[in-house]
């Protein structure tokens, strides 16, 4: 969803040609191609999320300014308090974004925000002979120099390799952690008088995390002819990172335990969810359900505890590449211990409990946690033989009970768990039980006198995959669409895109009964799935009856993470029933909202004019979803006039909007309409003049790719959120707020939304009472990310109905005459 919300002073755009004002999914990009960015290091980029901890001295911005002290902004420590803000200048991050960021004062005098130089301090060794020796350069100011060798011992040689290992650990994801041991001495400088000197001489202790913590003495004048140098050591080298679970009933659960500096320690389970015990499940090369437990759940530790703040997004191969805290650096006791277990159960996994060999006994399923029984109310033959083929034999019987019908004595003992399940009725076809005819869940008339005992054929079908494996679409907007999973080993899981084309959509499709068009869609591009990657490399010609015959490698095997889950779009382009042709004029059309269309593509978003006014500069994109994966119905226009509101100044956050005129046909097109309509690109209508949105508007939305918290989204998002009164916004940020700007917060303040960096110039649209989708704001500016104290302002459309008016009708007027 939009995300946290961060100040902004770019001047804002919508689109707009003739008569359309506002394009649907609309993305402005730089026509430049990307821009490039410095690789972080250091702690400084590790401090991600609400539990963020960075306490570094870097006080400098990614472009080059320097911090102002927290205390200047007004109210802004007492709203963060003990999250490291106060009287100073150093980076913080006290709302949990993507890394630690401060406020500075713009080239205008304004006070602007920006995300820290995280390069800013790192160091680098130049002309030895491997990356571990050499002399010593810091980053200072965007200039790599040096530092005199003036009382340079092994104490600073020592925060050198330590830092420098940490750098190394972070820039390459390396799997085999290790320490570094240095040892000082100096090197001649070839050219002195053109040397970049940054200090004269380092101050250390030796335990400093960072040369930027050691007091400096600076350059002053004087020429330096040696500079300092270390040879750094590795104290050892692990084959990887050992990591075990312990106290838990089996193998797959427990306690997470860690062994660095030749002892096992503890995890603490601060922000410690699903995604941190996914990645451990991986490491330890369990598959299934990954369940992340607190509390010392499989009991405390006895060791150190060696991690905390571990912050996983789950698509890591090994908990190293997760962001964490410094080793041993952590506010936690043993009761906070964390643990994992991998489960391979999943919802109708079966099993038989009680026989004296495996395949036969008390039939048990799993639901929610926990196993249970399945009375015998209606149960048939058909259904054992879907029961026996679910473990893996061919065919199977069904046992009654043994004894006199007055004292029934069940064959495999008396269950004392849950009766799950009731009337279950299979025609002996299904590859499940949970796809046969039955009750709901914990639904039943029983007692554990009627459960059910089968026996199963000791013959096992062997480990080739069945001719046919249910397959689902799961994350889509209709039934048609969706990221591929496939139902094997009783549980389901995705499919890998490495090769995904397609020829393999079109057998899925054709698979799950659709006959028109089929398009692969990769990368997650229906969201990224849960549990097992069952299969990778998938390989079909588009001709195969099942995807079971494009399968080429064993199931489980695979080199994915769940950012590359495949999808399918079927019988695409197809209108299905309720679908319009839009070919009416936009005036009569706006707002429309198409039965089955994308909600989320209502508008789009990031529109800032961040890289000038030049026409230039920018290209709008039209009907984009996935920003890295190219869609049919996308289309790019350039960009032909930008027009500025003419009461808008830098130095405020007022008349905080900006015209767009598009040039007539799509880039590599020939020259034509300027925007084509389809269920895909739509457009949203302006509000009346002096329209009150608070009275009017309803089932509010924002949309944009914006920072997510962790990164950008690649998928367009959006989120409900609710207009707040005038009184409430000017509560908030006093003067600032005008009559010209709304401000809205989240519908649930449990889970706080908001829009942020990335959807600046994004719509605020609502839906009118009647129907139809207004334009009521675009955002614009905000103090704080996601937080009940500083709601998200967007600039009041209704407020300059008249301008964009009178706007329209002059360039019109212009085009006409021409």
């Amino acid at each position: 969803m939009p995300s946290p919300r961060i100040p902004r002073s770019k001047r804002q755009i919508t689109g707009m040609k003739a008569v359309l004002l506002v394009l649907t999914a609309a993305l402005l990009w730089p026509s430049g191609g990307h821009s490039s960015f410095i690789q972080p290091f250091g702690e400084c980029a590790r401090s991600r999320g609400s539990g963020a901890s960075y306490r570094g001295a870097i006080d400098v911005t990614e472009s080059g300014a320097r911090c102002m002290n927290w205390s200047e902004v007004g109210g802004f420590t007492e709203r963060h308090p003990g999250k490291g803000v106060g009287e100073h200048n150093q980076c913080r991050n006290p709302d949990g974004r993507i890394r630690a960021w401060c406020f500075f004062r713009n080239q205008r005098g304004r006070v602007d925000w920006g995300y820290c130089d995280c390069k800013q301090g790192s160091v680098r060794l130049q002309g030895g002979r491997s990356k571990l020796e050499g002399r010593v350069e810091v980053y200072l100011d965007g200039v790599w120099g040096s530092v005199c060798s003036d009382d340079w011992r092994d104490e600073e040689a020592a925060v050198v390799c330590r830092q420098l290992g940490r750098g190394l650990d972070l820039h390459f994801e390396s799997r085999f952690p290790f320490s570094l041991s240095g040892r000082a001495h100096a090197l001649p400088l070839s050219r002195p008088s053109m040397a970049k000197l940054h200090w004269w001489a380092v101050h250390c202790q030796g335990d400093e995390p960072d040369l930027l913590q050691c007091p400096k003495t600076m350059c002053n004048g004087g020429e330096c002819s040696l500079s300092a140098a270390v040879t750094c050591t590795k104290q050892h080298d692990a084959v990887m990172l050992p990591i075990r679970l312990v106290g838990g009933r089996s193998m797959s659960e427990g306690t997470v335990e860690v062994f660095h500096a030749g002892q096992w320690g503890s995890i603490c389970d601060d922000q410690w969810d699903d995604s941190d015990a996914e990645v451990i499940c991986r490491q330890l090369g369990l598959s299934g359900i990954a369940r992340a437990w607190g509390q010392a759940h499989y009991g405390k530790s006895s060791g150190r505890v060696w991690l905390d703040e571990v912050r996983c997004t789950g698509n890591e191969l090994t908990v190293e590449q997760c962001l964490k805290s410094p080793w041993g650096e952590h506010n936690c006791v043993h009761s906070e211990d964390a643990g994992v277990s991998c489960s391979p159960l999943t919802d109708g996994t079966v099993r038989l409990v009680g026989g004296t060999v495996g395949y036969e006994g008390r039939l048990e399923v799993f639901y929610h946690g926990q196993w249970g029984t399945v009375c015998d109310d209606g149960w048939t033959d058909s259904s054992t033989q879907v029961v026996c083929r679910q473990l893996g034999y061919r065919l199977g019987q069904t046992l009654v009970p043994e004894g006199l019908d007055i004292t029934l004595v069940p064959r495999y003992g008396v269950a004392s768990g849950p009766i799950l399940l009731d009337d279950v009725s299979c025609t002996g076809k299904e590859p499940s039980l949970l796809l046969c005819k039955r009750k709901e869940w914990l639904h039943h008339d029983c007692t554990h006198h009627e459960d059910v005992n089968i026996a199963c054929n000791a013959e096992r079908l062997g480990d080739r995959l069945p001719t046919s494996v249910p397959v689902r679409l799961v994350g889509g907007e209709s039934p048609r669409e969706g990221r591929v999973e496939i139902y094997l080993s009783g549980q389901w899981g995705t499919v890998c895109d490495d090769g995904w084309t397609d020829h393999d959509a079109e057998v899925v499709c054709r698979q799950m009964g659709y006959s028109g068009l089929a398009k692969a869609r990769v990368m997650a591009y229906f969201g990224e799935g849960r549990g097992p990657i069952h299969v990778d490399n998938v390989k079909c010609s588009g001709d195969e009856r099942s995807i079971t015959d494009c399968i080429k490698q064993a199931p489980g095997t695979h080199n994915c993470r769940h950012s590359e889950d495949a999808g399918v779009i079927c019988d695409y382009g197809e209108h299905q029933p309720g679908h319009k042709e839009v070919k009416a004029p936009v005036n009569q059309i706006c707002g429309l909202r198409l039965i089955h269309t994308r909600q989320r593509r209502i508008i789009g978003g990031e529109n800032s004019l961040r890289y000038g006014n030049s026409t230039k500069q920018y290209k709008v994109r039209v009907g984009d979803y996935h920003s890295l994966v190219p869609e049919e119905y996308e289309e790019e226009y350039g960009v032909d006039q930008i027009v500025i509101h003419p009461s808008y100044r830098s130095h405020s956050n007022d008349y905080d909007l900006a015209l767009v005129r598009l040039s007539p046909g799509a880039v590599g097109h020939t020259p034509g309409e300027c925007v084509s309509f389809s269920r895909h690109v739509l457009p949203a209508c302006l509000p009346l003049r002096k329209e009150r949105a608070l009275k009017q508007a309803s089932n509010c939305h924002i949309t944009g790719w914006g920072d997510t918290g962790r990164s950008y989204s690649k998928t367009l998002q959006q989120a409900p959120l609710s207009l707040l009164p005038r009184r409430q916004c000017q509560q908030y940020f006093q003067g600032a707020f005008t009559s010209r700007m709304l401000c809205a917060g989240s519908v649930h303040q449990e889970k706080r939304v908001d829009s942020c960096r990335g959807d600046s110039g994004g719509p605020l649209v609502c839906e009118r009472p009647g129907g139809g989708w207004v334009v009521y704001g675009v955002t614009s500016w905000g103090h704080a990310c996601r937080t009940q104290q500083s709601p998200g302002v967007y600039t009041k459309v209704s407020a300059f109905t008249s301008w964009i008016h009178k706007v329209m009708t002059h360039h019109e007027g212009k085009h006409r005459s021409r």
